[in-house]
């Protein structure tokens, strides 16, 4: 009896900002662990992909480049099975992201979303908060100052300026909310869920965990979070997530951010069998 065959696609390196090696390793360890359930995996580079000819049936991916998104994309709508979506991951981009979990009453900041020529301020004044943050709207943070911090409204025109200089067209920016940072991870159609103070075990990406620093450690219902969690992530159209939430004094939560498949850096030797796990489980319902 032949092997199921699946296709795996490695995320671009420049997509991968500071985390290169720790993408590379959850993308390794998965492949092992659908190997050991018995499936034949293929793997490709996202420029192998999108220059080849592969169109897999089953097809696992951190794919993050526009010309492999719009590929997958095609290959959904004939049939393939695709994990993440491919129009999941595109829902990712900040603005994308930032529509669908406020129309959706998911615990977020006070946000507008802003063509980063236009006036912010009679936005911001509803808002009303003392800081902000900017983040690029038309895709993943790539650079460090893809998402930056303001505490003034000139700071935040001045930072729409700069991404205006660099040919962002439009911007988040999100109310700054203070509490405790909470990085998480989750896997859909598993019991998988991970949440630690990244500050705390110097995780980081860019660095910016030190504004909201040190946890406090305000009790919150992991549960609830994770219901939100996993209610974001079908909303979106993701099934392996990760993110990160504010936790407020009251136990209240917010999430700020939600990324299809995160590097799972802290969890991924107990993450992997569990996203190998949500895969198969993909290929069973759509066999």
């Amino acid at each position: 009896m032949s092997k199921t065959k699946i296709v795996g696609v490695k995320r671009k390196t420049k997509y991968s900002p500071n985390h290169i090696g720790n993408d590379g390793m959850i993308f390794n360890l998965t492949t092992d662990s659908l190997r050991e359930m018995g499936y034949e995996v293929e793997e490709f580079t996202e420029a192998e992909f999108v220059v080849g000819s592969e169109s897999g049936q089953y097809i696992f991916n951190m794919a993050r480049d526009k010309s492999t998104i719009r590929r997958l994309q095609k290959l959904e709508k004939q049939g393939s099975v695709i994990i993440n979506s491919a129009f999941g991951i595109d829902n990712c981009t900040r603005g994308k992201m930032t529509r669908l979990l406020l129309d959706n009453n998911i615990p977020h900041p006070a946000s507008i979303i802003i063509d980063v020529n236009d006036d912010p301020t009679e936005g911001l004044n509803e808002i009303g908060a003392k800081a902000y943050w900017i983040k690029r709207g038309d895709f993943h943070a790539i650079h460090r100052e893809d998402v930056t911090y303001a505490r003034s409204m000139e700071e935040v025109k001045s930072i729409l300026q700069e991404f205006a200089f660099r040919d962002i067209p439009n911007a988040v920016i999100n109310e700054h909310l203070v509490g405790d940072l909470v990085k998480f991870y989750g896997v859909a159609d598993t019991d998988f869920f991970y949440w630690f103070y990244p500050y705390d075990l110097n995780h980081s990406k860019f660095g910016l965990e030190v504004i909201n620093g040190t946890a406090k450690e305000f009790p919150f219902s992991a549960e609830d979070l994770k219901r939100e969690c996993d209610k974001a992530g079908e909303i979106l159209g993701v099934r392996i997530y990760g993110g990160d939430c504010v936790v407020a004094a009251d136990g209240s939560f917010k999430i700020i951010d939600f990324n299809d498949w995160p590097s799972f850096a802290p969890c991924r030797e107990e993450a992997a069998p569990k996203i190998a796990e949500c895969i198969h489980k993909q290929i069973i319902k759509n066999s």
